[in-house]
């Protein structure tokens, strides 16, 4: 029994006496969510084998209950999370093995299906709540779980949030475990290349919203045996009039090496770019980003540096396999980048990055739920693998529209269409990619 099963059933023993107190039952949220995902990644290069053409299709069903809190000085509750992942096929052929889609079979077919459950056990006194379990999802800058596919990311460990102090937002935590989007089981966390264990990722920050325009913030994470980061961050958003606004955003990532890092096992793959040290952490990367919103419209201009010692670090643990040696499916993560596109990062050593975005809320033109954009990006300056010869340059152009019915008995359903097109002379190939996502939750409480 893990320590999130045994914190899970110790729970509920406490709340089996509380459940009837007001609050945990009426405060009760409970949904039923499907998601139904296909994928297509077409490499421009190579052969047409399933590691270059890539085409499948998923559903995926997830169960979420969020328990209200009990009375008293210090109220209980729980939340839990139940997913079953269905492989509907996209081609035979076409399902690269351990890929981030979905499972692999022992043959390196698709598995038909994957399934996983958690829980959370929660605590809040007065304006702070702890939860500790194997259901976390959390969203900040140094980490943010990742829901790209058929099934989201999920972590396993403790945090804390705090607004005792007004117009401040405190965060601290302990994670030890992840669970991969296409996982039924959890692994131990790494960075790219890394592919041992690292149970303790440790955090704290805090938001600080200094007027109703103005937020800064401050976090510091460390992996042990892999990294210490940490980031500064600036949000302004300046209205010029009641549909007209300017906002700024600032970030700035500073990050070292920890521990082994560096040593077999605890390398840094440096997002397949150059490296001043082989396998080691090194890196500062800052980003500037401005918006223009008009009515309907938005105009995002921004560009990102990354330095010339390593790319960007971040919790990924597409490396860690079982002890059968084979892939878990962990692999895919997220990072706080505006740089973070449908196909490529634009985070390797020494890479400058260009950005622009154009958006549009057709609810402006009485059309509610329906919206659309177009980005485009370029990344230059990119130091060559050896550290020598010409520098490397990439870009993408993505395409996107959402659309949510907004009223009738299918109030809610979302579809999305993703393309994007990645071009360059990096060590990623150049990809086609589309994907289209029908999303529906159903909330019976």
């Amino acid at each position: 029994m893990n320590k999130s099963t045994l914190a899970l059933a110790v729970a509920v023993g406490v709340l089996a006496q509380q459940a009837g107190a007001a609050g945990f039952i009426e405060d009760s949220k409970a949904s039923v969510s499907s998601r139904t995902y296909y994928f297509d990644a077409d490499n421009r290069e190579g052969a047409k084998t399933p590691a270059n053409r890539q085409r499948e299709a998923a559903e995926g069903l997830k169960f979420d209950y969020k328990s209200g809190f009990t009375q008293g000085v210090v109220g209980f509750g729980i939340d839990a999370q139940a997913m079953v992942g269905l492989h509907l096929d996209g081609g035979k052929g076409h399902h690269p093995d351990n890929n981030s889609f979905s499972p692999s079979d022992s043959d390196g077919s698709a598995e038909s299906s994957w399934t996983r459950a958690a829980a959370n056990v929660k605590a809040r006194f007065s304006k702070t709540e702890a939860h500790y379990g194997g259901a976390l999802q959390p969203n900040m800058p140094i980490l943010i779980a990742n829901d790209s596919r058929v099934l989201p990311q999920t972590f396993e460990g403790g945090t804390i949030t705090s607004k005792e102090i007004d117009n401040f937002t405190f965060n601290v935590g302990q994670l030890e475990h992840a669970t991969g989007r296409a996982s039924s089981n959890s692994t131990g966390l790494a960075v790219a290349g890394g592919t041992q264990d690292s149970n303790q990722f440790r955090y704290a920050g805090a938001d600080w919203a200094v007027t109703k325009e103005l937020t800064l913030q401050y976090y510091y994470a460390n992996l042990e045996n892999y990294y210490k980061q940490n980031f500064l961050g600036l949000v302004h958003v300046y209205p010029i009039a009641p549909n007209q606004s300017f906002k700024t955003d600032l970030r700035y990532f500073d990050s070292t090496s920890d521990g082994k890092n560096g040593e077999a096992g605890y390398q840094f793959n440096n997002n397949g770019g150059y490296a001043k040290h082989a396998g080691v952490v090194d890196n500062k990367t800052w980003s500037a980003t401005f918006t223009y919103t008009l009515g309907g419209s938005a105009f995002l201009l921004g560009h990102q540096r990354v330095s010339d010692d390593g790319g960007f670090v971040f919790l990924n643990q597409g490396n860690v396999v079982d002890g059968r040696g084979r892939n878990e499916g962990a692999g895919g993560a997220s990072f706080y980048s505006f740089t973070d596109a449908t196909v490529g990062s634009f985070i390797r050593a020494g890479e400058n990055t260009s950005y622009g975005q154009y958006s549009y809320d057709f609810a402006s033109l009485g059309v509610p739920g329906l919206k659309a954009s177009a980005a485009y990006l370029y990344g230059q300056d990119i130091k060559a693998t050896s550290g020598v010869g010409k520098d490397l340059n990439e870009r993408e152009t993505d395409l996107r529209v959402d659309y949510v019915i907004q009223t009738g008995p299918l109030k809610g359903f979302g579809t999305t269409l993703r393309h994007g097109m990645y071009r360059g002379n990096t060590s990623t190939l150049d990809q086609d990619q589309t994907r289209l996502i029908f999303n529906y939750t159903y909330s019976f409480m």
